[in-house]
């Protein structure tokens, strides 16, 4: 069994921990959470939280209003979406079917706000695992695009392709 819970000041030497992992960089080579000075803000347009599975933390997912958040990573977008970054910290759980279950709740929780109409992801372009993962849920390629340092590829998952997904 997964859950959420949001993340706390507590959570710091976790995250830190999680960051030094090969697989965590491996999937986000340049990015810096800045843990220490985040941790301390609770912005409304972000939510963070520690997926845990039998009440052990497993890995982190972001959900952000990219239209919102104050570095404009995602550039000018509409409004009516979200953006998820998520990884598994604990190297146990890859391939096990937690980052599915992980990804399911966090798609959930987007679509739960009714003004939510899409999801946005941004996997690096050599991450090809990801870019399977990402399909089966029901994201479609939408364009490779330059993030900082970072060549990535852009997926969206619209409301009507999730709700379509959860009927079957």
């Amino acid at each position: 069994m997964v859950h959420l819970r949001h993340t706390t000041k507590a959570d710091l030497n976790l995250l830190r921990y999680w960051d030094t992992k090969p697989h965590v960089i491996e999937a986000n080579p340049n990015d810096d959470w800045g843990w220490e000075i985040e941790l301390n803000r609770n912005p409304d347009w972000r939510e963070w939280f520690i997926a845990e599975a039998d009440n052990r933390p497993i890995g982190f997912i972001q959900i952000i209003d990219p239209a919102r958040e104050d570095s404009r990573y995602w550039g000018d977008v509409s409004d009516g979406l979200r953006a998820i970054d998520i990884w598994i910290g604990e190297e146990d759980y890859l391939g096990k079917g937690y980052g599915t279950k992980m990804m399911e709740l966090a798609i959930d929780r987007c679509f739960a706000n009714p003004e939510v109409n899409a999801v946005l992801l941004d996997p690096l372009t050599a991450n090809t695992w990801s870019h399977r993962f990402y399909e089966r849920l029901g994201f479609r390629f939408v364009e490779q695009r330059r993030f900082g340092e970072d060549v990535c590829y852009v997926y969206k998952l619209s409301r009507e392709v999730w709700q379509g997904r959860k009927k079957l």
